[in-house]
């Protein structure tokens, strides 16, 4: 197997599993949410700092982000023919996902500290 092949393989296992996982966790927490009748903040803060499900919240963003890092590189390799702009759209898109992903562990951390 080619490594064009086995990359392409690669990314397509990673798109399928991180998507099983962020169907898990909204079924998840779907159900938990609503069999602890949480409505308003107070009750969701409750459920979001508890260990488990800040973990779990966690590992559903660093997979959304993943799954969306994938997907996205993997349509401007496609897409976006002139490499310099290729490799800027890549960049940008990096440092975006990044700083999303350090928003929400400051966000999930600071939930856990309250």
């Amino acid at each position: 197997m080619n490594e064009s092949v086995a990359s392409g393989l690669r990314a397509w296992t990673i798109q399928r599993l991180s998507a099983v996982y962020m169907l898990a966790f909204v079924l998840y927490a779907g159900i938990s949410y609503t069999m602890a009748d949480a409505t308003g903040f107070d009750p969701w803060l409750s459920w979001i700092s508890h260990p488990f499900n800040n973990i779990v919240v966690g590992l559903f963003i660093f997979s959304l982000l993943f799954h969306a890092w994938v997907g996205a590189r993997d349509i401007v390799l496609d897409y976006v023919k002139p490499h310099g702009f290729r490799l800027v759209k890549l960049a940008f898109l990096a440092l975006l996902l990044i700083a999303m992903g350090l928003w929400a562990l400051k966000i999930l951390l600071t939930v856990v500290a309250i």
